[in-house]
């Protein structure tokens, strides 16, 4: 195997759930570029389709499937139909979650909290499932799951004080990403004898383009690297855990927070 080799993706069929936008898309988009037949999933069609559409203009291979991630039934379905159409399933990376940033200690919203674990939590858990019942037989396959910076660390609230805002990392949202951390070693741990592996992408903060410039002002200050978090830093990490360049790799988390965390 050549060094260029080793991250080629070509013939692997990837799912990319939350594909839609922003990480997720980003993530599809490296796939994509490196070969992979790339399915962006998610639950709002129009944008899964504009980017299952850039991909392809972009000479990638791309398609879009709607998918709730908290619907066991619809996931594995999903899976079935990709099957069919390009094979069975190489790389799942288990993007998507939807959660409550409006309550925190000590009035904590439980209905919020619950429903937030849904999402993250037990919808990771239904798509790698999913994944490893077409990995397991073939003995080989990537599972990636993705936490936060914030499945390690609490969120600062002095981050957000004189922004006008109380929007930052809830407890549900920390809690189900730690337990996302914790997921993909006990996956790691129970397949891999099997040839799957399992490893998890631990983003830093990375600002939307309409992000608040103070609040981006102070993102950028506080990381060791001084510059700004985009999408396109996902890339690479999640090339290099799906290929075989990441052959000797399972049960991590890679942390890609431009150095936020080691202070």
């Amino acid at each position: 195997m050549t060094n260029a080799s080793m991250f080629d993706l070509t013939d692997r069929v990837a799912l990319v759930t939350g594909g839609g936008t922003h990480l997720g898309r980003a993530m599809a988009e490296g796939l994509a570029a490196h070969g992979a037949k790339t399915f962006v999933a998610g639950r709002r069609t129009a944008l899964i389709e504009e980017t299952a559409a850039a991909i392809r203009a972009g000479g990638g291979w791309c398609q879009a499937v709607q998918m709730d991630i908290t619907d066991p039934e619809r996931v594995q379905a999903v899976l079935s139909e990709i099957a069919s159409d390009a094979g069975p399933i190489d790389i799942a990376v288990c993007n998507a979650g939807a959660n409550d940033e409006g309550s925190f200690p000590p009035d904590t919203d439980l209905d919020a909290v619950r429903a937030t674990w849904e999402s993250h939590l037990l919808g990771t858990v239904t798509t790698a499932n999913a994944a490893a019942r077409y990995m397991l037989p073939r003995h080989s396959g990537s599972i990636i799951t993705v936490s936060s910076v914030h499945g390690s660390l609490a969120a600062d609230p002095r981050l957000y004080e004189g922004l006008g805002k109380k929007k930052r990392s809830s407890l549900a949202y920390q809690t189900s990403k730690a337990a996302i951390i914790g997921l993909t070693r006990n996956l790691a741990a129970e397949f891999g004898r099997s040839g799957v592996r399992v490893n998890c992408i631990s983003p830093g903060h990375v600002p939307k383009p309409d992000a608040d410039p103070e609040f981006v002002r102070r993102l950028v200050d506080g990381n060791a690297l001084g510059v700004r978090g985009v999408p396109d830093d996902m890339k690479g990490a999640v090339v290099l855990l799906a290929s075989d360049a990441g052959r000797f790799i399972t049960g991590h988390n890679l942390v890609v927070d431009g150095g936020w965390s080691i202070w």
